[in-house]
Parts: structure tokens; C-alpha cells; sequence
């Protein structure tokens, strides 16, 4: 399913100790010019058909109907000037479009 880079799983883990956050939830949803565009939350609750990858302090959930759309994926932290975001790096996307929102995937998973 997704990776993370040592990157994200710091920030991640820093997350969680200052603030209590423990619980990543990642997905897509149909939005954009391009069809689709991912969602990043922390949450508090999982369900039983939910994906979810266990880090020493903090955990990554992707709901059932996302899964497909993240294999193979990464979840990076990445810093440039002043913006600090997490970035799905997916091998599975064909387009994005030009604010870098919506993403189009190469089949229809």
C-alpha cells in the first residue's frame, strides 16, 4: 500500500507529540478539473473495512474505496521556501493540473 519517507514519518511523529494527533487519514475524492483530488485529515476513528499502517506513535488510515488509488504511493513531508506540506508522491496519477489540487489517475481504478 503507501510508504512514507523518513521525512513524513518525522513530522508525523512530531505531530502527535505536541499536539495529541495520532490518526492520518488519506483519500480521494471526485473534485477538480482533473477528477479527482486527495484528502489529508486527522481523524479519530476508524473503520473495520479501513486500511491502516501502525507507526510507533501515530497511525495512516485509507477508507476502502481509496485504497486502489494509493499503491505503490508515497507520503512525503517536503519544505520549500516558506510552505512546509505532506505530498503524495502516486505512480498511479497521469494528470494534475496546473495549481497542483486535482490529479488524474491513468485508469480507472
Amino acid at each position: 500500500m503507501i510508504g512514507l519517507t523518513d521525512a513524513a514519518i518525522s513530522q508525523a511523529s512530531k505531530k502527535a507529540e505536541t499536539d495529541g494527533e495520532t490518526l492520518i487519514r488519506i483519500g480521494v475524492k471526485p473534485s477538480g478539473c482533473n477528477g479527482y483530488e486527495y484528502t489529508f485529515d486527522w481523524d479519530d476513528t476508524v473503520t473495520v473495512e479501513d486500511y491502516i499502517k501502525e507507526f510507533s506513535n501515530f497511525s495512516i488510515v485509507i477508507d476502502k474505496e481509496s485504497q486502489p488509488y494509493f499503491e505503490n504511493a508515497t507520503l512525503d513531508f517536503m519544505k520549500v521556501g516558506l510552505t512546509e506540506q505532506f505530498k503524495i508522491i502516486n505512480p498511479l496519477e497521469e494528470t494534475q493540473c496546473g495549481c497542483g489540487v486535482s490529479v488524474g489517475f491513468k485508469k480507472e481504478l
